[in-house]
This record gives structure tokens, sequence and C-alpha cells, in this order.
């Protein structure tokens, strides 16, 4: 068997700090504004920038269990634990938006002024604190689905500010009460998108599905090219975390005696062009009669398949 290990685990303990630590800030700033303001939308939204707060904690707090050692109990580890994080940052982000698109067709039927100038300028002061926090996360998002639920929840949040400064001045300066719910619903659109996105992919990911970026098909056919290898069968490719990826296979081969460098070759490879950080490979002799039991049953399924039919 052979055996690559590598942590594809990006370090984001100090990004997912100073997110934490702005936004908490934030969360004050909004809150003490909403009693001076008298303003129930501020401190509502208070309320909703602290269950940010906590969903940072939760990515951050999932990635950092993925770095744990395995155990005997739990032989890969926490790295789950990142799948987990991402599934429930996109329900939860979904459970928003849904809350967000609820008070906006509200208000075409209910039309609200943003409460004055002070809304609009602590709105402001939203988006550059949830863009700077999600830009901490935009290189990461692209390769860990547990870093893109954070960097979703930060853009979702400076989108809605956005809309609250926009439909704001539009509102002082024109008194279109519509801007704001017509604003707010298409934030809620564009950011559906990813979230749906994060979503189908956790799921994925939690059912051990191939991931997207994995050519099956591909890995199969380099297996193959080797003139000694006669087939392969048991090929199972999953996700060990948001960044991690693992391989089993049970390779058969026509010749008794291979290098001693072969299965470190083939990990390497599959490391290297396929993006398989952990792979496990058993080699099987096609010669006399040691054939796998895995193989077999399987056989035995396709004949009585065969026979069915």
């Amino acid at each position: 068997m052979s055996h690559g290990h590598s942590n594809g685990i990006g370090n984001y303990n100090r990004s997912f700090a100073i997110g934490v630590i702005l936004n908490i800030f934030f969360v004050a700033v909004e809150a003490s504004y909403g009693i001076l303001a008298d303003s129930l939308a501020l401190i509502a939204d208070a309320g909703h920038n602290l269950s940010d707060v906590a969903s940072l904690l939760l990515a951050w707090g999932a990635s950092v269990l993925a770095t744990k050692p395995a155990t005997e109990k739990r032989t890969y580890g926490f790295r789950k634990a990142t799948v987990m994080a991402s599934l429930a940052s996109a329900i939860l982000l979904l459970i928003a938006l849904g809350g967000i698109a609820w008070e906006a067709i509200g208000r075409f039927f209910g039309p609200k002024p943003v409460e004055g100038m002070t809304v609009i300028v602590v709105a402001a002061i939203g988006v550059v604190i949830n863009t700077l926090t999600a830009l901490l996360f935009v290189k990461g998002q692209k390769h860990d689905l547990n870093i893109r639920g954070a960097f979703l929840h930060m853009a979702a949040d400076a989108g809605v500010s956005l809309g609250v400064v926009v439909a704001g001045i539009f509102i002082i300066v024109k008194g279109w009460l519509w801007i704001d719910p017509v604003v707010s619903l298409m934030i809620v659109a564009v950011i559906l998108v990813g979230t749906w996105g994060l979503l189908r992919d956790s799921i994925n990911y939690a059912m051990d599905a191939v991931p997207d970026n994995i050519d099956v098909p591909a890995i199969r056919n380099y297996l193959m090219s080797f003139d000694y290898v006669n087939r392969i069968h048991d090929l199972h490719v999953w996700s060990l975390s948001t960044t991690e990826i693992a391989l089993t296979v049970h390779i058969v081969v026509n010749d008794k005696s291979l290098d001693n460098n072969f299965l470190r070759n083939l990990q390497q490879h599959l490391h290297d062009h396929f993006g398989i950080e952990h792979s496990t490979i058993q080699v099987e002799t096609s010669m006399g009669e040691n054939n796998c039991m895995l193989d077999s049953n399987k056989c035995q399924q396709e004949e009585l398949t065969r026979r069915s039919n």
C-alpha cells in the first residue's frame, strides 16, 4: 500500500482572528448607534452580525480540528469537521437570505423609509468591515469549502449593507421607498447562486462523492497505461476534508516482480497530476489462484446480473 500525506489546509488562524475582532467591533458600534438613534433595524442587524461572528468561529474551529492528528478511534482524524462546517454555513446562509427576502417582500406592501443618515453611515461602516473580512478569505475560498462558507457570509453582509446605503441615498434624494426591497432582493438573488453551489458541494463532500475537479476516467487511463497492468477494480475517490482528496484502488498485474519504486511513483504522480493527497493502492497478481475477494464478489454479482437479464 502507498500512502500520501500532505497538510493541504491553509493556516487561516490570523485571518479568522482579525475577522472575528473586526465583526465584534462592528456589532458593538451598530448596537450602540441603534440604541442612540432608537433604530430597531440597527439593533436587529447587530444581532444578525453577531450570528456571523458565530459562523466565523464555527469555520475557525473546524479548520483547527482538521489539523488534529489521527487516533485509533478516528483514523482519519477530524478532517470531516471542515465539511460539516461548510454544510452548516450554507444552511445558515440560506436561512439568513430567506429572512432578508421575506422582509423585502413585506416592505413592498408596507414601505418603510431608512431611519435617517445614521443608519446609512453605520451601514457604510459595515460595508468596509465586511468587505475587509471577506478579502481575508478570497484566495482560500477557491480551494476550500470551509473557507468559502466564511467568505460568502462576509460577502453577503457586505452586499446587504451596501444595499442599505444605496437604497438610503435614493430614498433621501428621490423619495423612492420601493428601491429598498428591490435592491435587497437583487442582492439575495446574487448571493443565492454562490450559496446554492456551496450547499451542493458540501452535501457531495459529506456523501463522499467524487470532487468536481477530479477526472476519474483520466485516473483510470493512467493506471491502465502500464504494460504489466492487466486491469484495475474497486477504484474509489472521495474527499477526506474540504482540502484533501483520498483514493483507493486494486491493481491487477501480470508480472510477479515489480520495481520497488512502482507504488511510490504511482502515489507521486497521483498527487502531482490529479491532486490526490492520500492514496492507498493494493497490487494483486493475475497469475495462479491469488484472486482478491472484493474482485471475486464483484465478478459473482456481475454474473448473477447477466443471468437474470
